[in-house]
């Protein structure tokens, strides 16, 4: 696993906006780094570019911004690239007096991981002298392996930094490099410098790190460091061989990203739903996450999200792969307790909608009072065609969780699928075979709550396929993450 340094694009400066060139030889996957210097009367941060992130800004240097004095803002947007990629624009506001902007873009390039993660702290020296050294507000969190790009942004166009460094107590960086520097001449001026570190070799810990670098002419100034890592958390989806099916849903990797807090939420087109249980979930120092989805639709490709956020508070979204749950009957169950049963709706809905509401006759007019529309409520008839399948309903009607039921069409229908109050119910059987008809009396109802979790497999699972606990620990030589990801299924 190994982040290393790629490529240097060409410097843009202007008054107030700036479309740098990306560097020739990008490819997608590369992470691309866009340094913004800029100084304004009114100490704007540069507007973010079309597919970019802000990573972070600061402004720094003290005084007043005035020609080769006052403060400098120094803002890092970030990208992974996806190959074809458009040159950025970026501004400040134009018109201003002395306004000055000047932007490159690098990228990096890694071996491994998931994605890229990074977080962004800043400092400034406000004392005009060459011994530059700019000590960071924020502590940010360090491994082995981190790679490091630290932006500087002097007042000075003139001032050129060299043997830039970049220190954090007991964390020991690799070899500090300066990338590009170059003079921002338009209004009242700057310096743009960028370096980068060697990925981090030894040492763990919050810590806040220090930039410096020796001037060629002293100068104040202001310096952002970005701590780059290859990610390792991703989010996987996998379906139980059970029915009603349910979809077993893990966030791996969080401990590697420093996450402190998951939501998990299901994909189906572009609407987002929480997956139950499993919204801002304090996870802090639990390297994986599973929760059980027993409430997807059914036929259609779902995708799962989960909504990550770390330690320094940088949100973060991964995706799972698509996944398709197939049943071969509608479905008709209790997404908490896990239990169900295989029905043919039959019955065309006749959804009824009550409106309380009270009529005068005033002097011959009709003046009518009335509350809101209510939800729909109606008879829902479905059929069992099997003795199993008929037990399973009348299981699933004596013990309905909330007295809510969830009906499922065996291809996802809008205005059917949801969970309903069950109000009564009349059950009709053949005598002549196992065909039986239930009417089900019910209400649109609300969801059950989210702090209900729904069932996976259970401890009579485990106590069904093996006989004492040393089988167990050599069926599943790995986490007790293993055992809850695991099929017990037929």
């Amino acid at each position: 696993m190994t982040i290393s340094y790629s490529l240097t694009g060409a410097q843009a400066t202007h008054t107030d906006t700036v479309t740098p060139g990306l560097p020739t030889g990008t490819t997608a996957g590369m992470l691309a780094i866009l340094q913004v210097v800029s100084g304004h009367p009114s100490d704007s941060i540069p507007s973010t570019p079309s597919g970019w992130s802000l990573a972070g800004s600061f402004s720094g240097g003290g005084g007043t911004f005035g020609s080769g004095t006052g403060p400098r803002r120094v803002t890092l947007f970030v990208r992974e690239l996806t190959g074809g990629d458009a040159a950025p624009t970026t501004a400040i506001p134009s018109g201003s007096s002395g306004s000055v902007i000047g932007a490159c873009i690098v990228t990096l390039s890694r071996t491994a991981g998931t994605g890229w993660r990074w977080a962004f702290t800043s400092g400034q020296d406000t004392v005009s002298h060459t011994a530059f050294s700019a000590a960071c507000s924020a502590a940010l969190t360090w491994k082995s392996g981190d790679f490091t790009v630290i932006g500087y942004a002097l007042p000075v166009s003139t001032s050129s930094p060299s043997s830039p460094t970049v220190a954090a107590t007991g964390i020991t960086f690799g070899v500090v490099t300066r990338r590009l520097d170059g003079a921002v001449s338009a209004g009242n001026g700057a310096r743009l410098t960028m370096a980068s570190a060697q990925p981090v070799t030894a040492g763990t810990g919050t810590q806040a790190p220090t930039a410096a670098a020796t001037l060629s002419a002293a100068s104040t100034g202001a310096a952002g460091v970005l701590r780059v890592r290859e990610a390792s958390s991703d989010v996987n989806a996998t379906p139980q061989s059970v029915f009603p099916p349910r979809n077993l849903v893990s966030a791996t990797g969080l401990t590697g990203d420093d996450i402190v807090t998951i939501s998990l939420r299901r994909q189906a087109g572009s609407a987002l739903v929480p997956v139950r249980a499993a919204s801002s979930i304090d996870v802090t120092g639990q390297a994986s996450f599973l929760r059980v989805d027993a409430e997807q639709p059914l036929g259609i490709s779902v995708n799962y999200a989960a909504l990550l956020t770390d330690v320094n508070g940088v949100q973060w979204t991964v995706f799972s792969g698509p996944i398709t749950s197939t049943v071969a009957s509608d479905v008709v169950s209790d997404a908490i307790r896990g239990v169900g049963a295989a029905v043919k709706i039959e019955s065309p809905l006749e959804w009824k909608r009550d409106r309380d509401a009270t009529q005068f006759n005033v002097n011959g007019r009709i003046v009518v009072v009335g509350k809101p529309r209510s939800s729909r409520s109606g008879t829902l008839t479905v059929r069992t065609e099997t003795d199993d399948a008929g037990d399973a309903m009348n299981e699933l009607l004596d013990s309905a969780t909330e007295g809510t039921i969830l009906v499922r069409k065996q291809v996802s229908l809008s205005r059917l699928d949801g969970t309903y109050t069950l109000l009564d119910d009349t059950e009709s059987p053949n005598w002549y075979d196992s065909y039986r008809w239930f009417a089900l009396n019910i209400v649109k109802g609300d969801d059950w709550p989210d702090v209900m979790e729904a069932a996976g497999f259970t401890l009579q699972d485990i106590a069904n396929n093996f006989s004492i606990l040393s089988d167990i620990a050599a069926f599943f030589p790995g986490t007790l993450l293993s055992i809850a990801q695991y099929d017990f299924g037929p």
